[in-house]
């Protein structure tokens, strides 16, 4: 009967997808967005999860129950790594709910991701796409809990903290004998409809009584007869929570139907629960609780959305409202209040008419009736074209007019609580809360308001992934109506929190979740920072003069493109003189003016258009984006050449038609074809007398479909002196030249071409068999629907070949590039061959793969752009291995040591080919496929092919060049930029990183690394060097052609280290045996030279950090290592990258007491990001007081440094927004499927 009950409404959910069974998914490319003003996290909706969302949020701002569930430990929960150990007891659930708090208290993204929790709930995308009812979660999830605590200190949280019981009895007339049942309670559920609110509820269920009597008595157990009887209920334990359901939905059996209970039902802030106990004796503050979470749902009752209302305890979150919004609130409000003529203000009618009325209430209907014969118009035609009908004008002023709990009459707000509880109403039996049992009942019970001010919590409204500030007045708004109170939460006043929790959202969180947020944060940071530079980074072609010739109305290259193009990265927030100076840096031998002009390839050429000004003003700020083309000249002539720039004179490239001879083929006349530019602003005139002789006519096609005579139009004289670009020529377009002997041929009548005799449909066939002195071209004329195999034999006759070539020959499309690309099967039609007409087909040696064979180029070796493409036609069903032995053959290449990978998009070898016994299908290769010969054999199953490199620190001396040492010939300097000053030479700028290729490593991932090592010695390179033993290597994985990570333990198994099939391994050459602790930092630690700006030889430093990885720690362990007082010691960390050195900020600075009790902040996490390998520059403050660490070499590093260029992102994943939009018709009855269970599977552990 209830069967999607609570489905979502996407209309009422933004953004979530619309369709079924799909599941909200995170973009991969780009990490998620920081915290936003509130400093509050939200949670992601999977797509119907947001009642879900709503209750983990109410949970996680319960700070008891946050508190208890991190106090604990992986000792009594386990561990989520050990979940997948057979034997491992692991409470995952309530794991994962510790982790999905942690995330929404520390880590900085703007909403976190509850799969891994739904994912611990057994539930699978169904689950998650299907909304249910979040009362029934509430128990559930309570239920989960309890089950997943079972054997651990926190057995009893759900009960210590959530746990009731209430009493009924029955007392007997007669006897007076008292029969009782007590009922345990973790929420309480209670009626809305015909109820005012929830004190009345209240009431109702725990102050009044029932009573038997007449035909309805009781049967009392000591009298064993039917009696008069009453019947009550009180509530005997208070939980220190207490949560309430509100009953919003019913079925109305009168018309058979589900409806939403939207009537007014108010609830106070602070509650005061004596007259609904059984103990009454105890002090007020034992039964005040205090309101601090509404779970709002949006809606009807087939669908809705939830979202939640939460006080802030703690005051972790950031409250600041929109002052501007407020004031507009508050104008309106006080211009509908402001005195004015009463034709112009229905406020002040209503109130006069409601002030009138003697029982200061009146029913909605009569209300406009009233206000009819008061004022002699209705409300219709006077205010509900600019205020809207009558009831939603006084439901939008709330504040002034305040509706019975039925929502039929109305009232003035003022005068509503003397109605209810004034005097009048003394000794009256009152159907909502009165004076009973010595509680006095006033307004100030009825709605008690906490006040906003500065100290006090505040309101959040969390909806999903957005949090917003709220005040106190906007839960009111959610009494009644669609958008309505679901569920509320209530804690005990007496409840205090610990003044070490106030704003701290790491209080209570154990030390391995601190470590792995601070983790994440490091990683986020990380991820942004580089997002940042690449959506900022731009790629700029700066083409030069010298290496371009200007002809045919156009730039073109002298060289390759690769040569005349330099391509240069820069961020798009810098300005236009920052890139001149890029340009003028890397461009050294320039001389003279030097003048940046935006420029455009087009097909005829490169054109150049605004010459760029204004030093100061950004690159974005001027219009260059990715890609742009910027010319470099002296903004004058190109080889001698003045170039005529901008707009006006930008070169169009016409297709130049004339009429040929006849075509034997049967088709009749066709066209020779050729390519001509002209500047835009040339007149026609001009083109004629290029074109044609002097009685020769021009015609311009009006539509483009050059096959039809009605679309030719001949250009008469008075058009002779329009340009090219008012006429609509632009690239591409057509035009027929029509000499006086050609135009016999056609009809041209008053401008048109009214007779055509020719066909358009050829293609074009250049002989390529090299039989011939010359490679001729002829035109076929063909349809869509010719046989390839026809066209072949046409073309060799018409290039008069021998026709036994027949068998030995095959047609091959030409690209724009003039490629050959793979030739087309001579069974396909134009059509299935994908040609267009018109194009250029080359006669080729070979023959034309079948249906079952693929045809593919093939590269060998790395650099693929010096190496020529072979080609090969080979069956589908062969295997790698057979297609490789196919291409050495080919190719005359010796030896087995080879092997087969893809091409990727930067056309570089990508993937490896490595299953050599699957077939070219089954890889899902396919015709006209790139493949790579690669030199080595691919290492078996199992085993990791490491190359292996040589590092050593390069060691300075004074302002000298770092002495260098070449092994086997092979050395790279990474990171050196060469740059030079006016005047000077050359000089290197060092980023102490020498590495030099050994050679590679074949070696099984269960190896160890000591293993490792010594196959590594074994390596000819090695022979140079004396290593005793493989404790005198350091090994570090190289990342971005650096040192990385530092491998530690010898004996630890290579799998283990996840090094990944790319991985490269350089080893460092050590003094004496080392063997590295977990705990051990490894640092490169080098002393200030007094009185310069060098430093002495870095020496390398163990530093434990198993107790602390503070800044005092790391001070006072190389105070003591170069034995100086630890007050007259200055540190900071070198950023080689950035040439910048990052003081560790003083131990000996001024803090609060306050701030002194708190943990300080690891060297490990932001902003130092400690690690193995750091440089540690350390300043003798007795010899220099200088605050700078920099050196000479950081100085010109900063001056000529130009950052390297950010691999792009190519592709992103798009961003598919689906909207449904709904028209005001009747929208279609929707399916209602059944009602599905929700459950949360749970291991035993019992």
């Amino acid at each position: 009967m209830f069967g999607d009950l609570f489905e979502e409404e996407p209309s009422l959910a933004p953004g979530l997808p619309c369709g079924p069974g799909k599941k909200a998914k995170t973009r991969d490319a780009e990490p998620p967005a920081p915290r936003e003003v509130t400093h509050l996290s939200g949670i992601k909706n999977q797509g119907g999860t947001c009642y879900l969302n709503s209750l983990l949020q109410t949970l996680l701002f319960t700070p008891e129950f946050r508190e208890a569930l991190f106090s604990l430990g992986p000792e009594e929960l386990g561990s989520l790594e050990d979940n997948n150990k057979p034997d491992a007891k692991v409470r995952i659930i309530p794991l994962q709910l510790q982790r999905l708090f942690a995330q929404l208290l520390l880590l900085d993204q703007q909403a976190a991701s509850t799969t891994d929790l739904t994912d611990s709930f057994g539930w699978s995308s169904n689950e998650e796409v299907r909304q249910h009812d979040v009362q029934e979660l509430n128990r559930i999830l309570f239920s989960a809990l309890e089950t997943s605590l079972v054997g651990t200190s926190g057995h009893d949280l759900i009960n210590r903290l959530y746990h009731g019981t209430l009493v009924n009895q029955i007392v007997c007339k007669e006897c007076k004998n008292i029969s009782e049942r007590q009922e345990d309670f973790l929420d309480l559920t209670v009626a809305v409809k015909n109820v005012s609110g929830l004190e009345e509820a209240l009431w109702n269920m725990y102050v009044e009584e029932e009573y038997f009597e007449n035909d309805n008595l009781y049967r009392c157990g000591a009298c064993n007869k039917l009696v008069e009887a009453s019947k009550s209920a009180k509530l005997r334990k208070l939980p220190p929570f207490l949560t309430i359901s509100l009953l919003r939905f019913n079925f109305d059996f009168e018309k058979c139907e589900r409806y939403k209970e939207t009537s007014c039902y108010t609830f106070p802030f602070r509650i005061n629960l004596r007259p609904f106990c059984e103990q009454t004796e105890l002090d007020d503050l034992e039964y005040m609780f205090d309101l601090f979470s509404v779970i709002i749902h949006k809606g009807g009752c087939y669908g809705g959305h939830y979202h939640v209302y939460i006080k802030d305890v703690d005051e972790l979150g950031n409250w600041q409202l929109q002052e501007e919004g407020n004031k507009l609130t508050k104008d309106k409000f006080v211009k509908d209040n402001e005195s004015g003529k009463e034709n112009e203000n229905p406020l002040t009618d209503l109130k006069e008419i409601l002030s009138q009325e003697e029982s200061k209430q009146i029913p909605v209907d009569q209300l406009g009736q009233k206000f009819l014969e008061r004022k002699g118009i209705s409300w219709n035609k006077k205010y509900r074209k600019p205020f809207g009908p009558l009831r939603k004008y006084l439901q939008s002023h709330s504040q002034v007019f305040l509706f019975s709990p039925d929502g039929n009459k109305i009232s003035l707000k003022e005068n509503y609580h003397k109605l209810q509880f004034g005097p009048d109403s003394q000794g009256q039996d009152l159907q909502s809360p009165s004076q009973n049992n010595n509680v006095q009942w006033t307004s100030e019970k009825l709605s008690t308001r906490l006040k906003d001010d500065a100290s006090g919590s505040h309101w959040f409204d969390l909806n999903d992934s957005k949090v917003q500030p709220i005040k106190e007045k906007d839960i009111e708004e959610q009494f009644q109506g669609k958008e309505s109170a679901y569920m509320l939460f209530y804690r005990k006043s007496q409840l205090k929190r610990p003044s070490e929790a106030h704003a701290n959202p790491r209080y209570g969180i154990p030390e391995h979740l601190l470590n792995e947020m601070n983790a994440a944060n490091a990683e986020l940071q990380k991820r942004r920072a580089e997002c940042d530079s690449a959506d900022n980074n731009i790629d700029l072609h700066l083409h030069l003069a010298s290496r371009y010739k200007f002809y045919n109305g156009a730039l073109h290259p002298s060289l390759s493109r690769k040569e005349s193009v330099l391509d240069l990265t820069i961020d798009k927030r810098k300005t236009l003189g920052d890139l001149r100076q890029s340009v003028f840096q890397l461009l050294e031998f320039w001389e003279g003016d030097q003048i940046l002009s935006t420029a455009k390839s087009l097909p005829a050429g490169l054109h150049l258009y605004q010459t760029l000004n204004g030093d100061e003003l950004t690159l974005d700020g001027i219009g260059l984006a990715d890609g742009a083309d910027i010319f470099v000249w002296n903004g004058k002539e190109v080889g001698g050449i003045d170039v005529l720039t901008g707009l006006d004179h930008e070169p169009v490239l016409l297709n130049v038609l004339r009429l040929a001879g006849y075509n034997e083929g049967g088709k009749g006349q066709h066209f020779t074809e050729s390519q001509h530019i002209f500047p835009c602003s040339a007149e026609l005139s001009t083109l004629c007398k290029a074109l044609t002789s002097s009685r020769g006519i021009i015609l311009m096609n009006s539509s483009g479909s050059d096959s039809e005579a009605k679309n030719w139009k001949v250009i008469s004289e008075e058009n002779m002196k329009k340009t090219v670009k008012t006429t609509g020529l632009t690239d591409g377009s057509s035009i027929l030249v029509l000499d006086s002997h050609d135009q016999s041929l056609v009809n041209v009548v008053d401008g048109n071409l009214t007779a055509f005799t020719h066909d358009i449909s050829w293609l074009q066939v250049k002989n390529l068999c090299r039989l011939e002195a010359e490679e001729r071209l002829v035109k076929i004329t063909a349809t869509i629907e010719t046989v390839m195999s026809d066209i072949k034999i046409t073309a060799i006759r018409e290039l008069q070949l021998e026709e036994q070539l027949v068998n030995d020959i095959c047609l091959r499309p030409i690209n724009r590039n003039g490629k050959l690309l793979s030739p087309v099967p001579e069974d396909y039609t134009v059509k299935e061959a994908e040609l267009k007409m018109g194009s250029l087909l080359g006669l080729c040696h070979g023959k034309a793969p079948t249906s079952t064979q693929l045809f593919l180029y093939f590269v060998i070796g790395n650099d693929l752009q010096a190496v020529p493409e072979m080609e090969i036609v080979v069956e589908e069903t062969a295997t790698v291995k057979e297609c490789l032995n196919l291409m050495l053959e080919k190719s005359g290449l010796p030896g087995d040591s080879w092997h087969l990978r893809r091409i990727d998009w930067c056309y570089e070898a990508g993937e490896a080919l490595s299953e050599e016994n699957a077939t070219l299908k089954e890889l899902n290769v396919c015709n006209g496929d790139t493949l790579v010969i690669t030199e080595g054999k691919l290492p078996p199953k199992g085993f990791l092919k490491v190359p292996i490199w040589w590092y050593e620190p390069l060691i300075y001396y004074g302002h000298q060049e770092p002495i260098q040492n070449q092994v086997n010939g092979v050395t790279c300097k990474i990171g050196d930029l060469e740059v030079s000053s006016a005047g000077t030479s050359s000089t290197y700028i060092q980023t102490d990183v020498r590495l030099c290729y050994m050679g590679d490593v074949e070696i099984s991932g269960k190896a160890s690394l000591a293993d490792l090592k010594i196959q590594a010695m074994t390596l000819p390179s090695f022979q140079e060097f004396s290593v005793p033993s493989p404790e005198f290597l350091r090994a570090w994985t190289v990342e971005s052609k650096r040192p990385g990570k530092l491998l530690r333990n010898n004996q630890q198994q290579l799998n283990e280290y996840k090094l990944g099939g790319k991985a490269e391994i350089c080893i460092e050459p050590l003094q004496k045996e080392e063997s590295l602790s977990p705990s051990d930092l490894l640092l490169r630690v080098q002393m200030r030279i007094p009185g310069e700006r060098d430093y002495y030889c870095s020496v390398d430093l163990l530093w434990d950090i198993s107790k602390e990885c503070t800044a005092l720690a790391l001070r006072q362990r190389l105070a003591a290592h170069y034995s100086l007082p630890v007050d007259k010691t200055e540190i900071a960390k070198h950023f080689p990258e950035k040439f910048e050195w990052m003081p560790i900020s003083s131990w000996t600075q001024q803090i609060s007491k306050r701030k002194r009790k708190k943990k300080q902040e690891s060297l490990q996490s932001a902003p130092y990001y400690l690690k193995d390998g750091d440089i540690i520059g350390v300043k003798n403050l007795l010899l220099d007081d200088s605050k700078d660490f920099s050196t000479m070499r950081d100085d010109i590093g900063k001056e000529k440094l130009r950052q390297l260029a950010v691999e792009k992102k190519k592709s992103r994943q798009a961003e598919h927004l689906q909207n449904d939009v709904f028209s005001e018709g009747k929208v279609a009855p929707k399916h209602r499927k059944p009602e599905v269970a929700l459950s949360i599977n749970v291991g035993v552990f019992r």
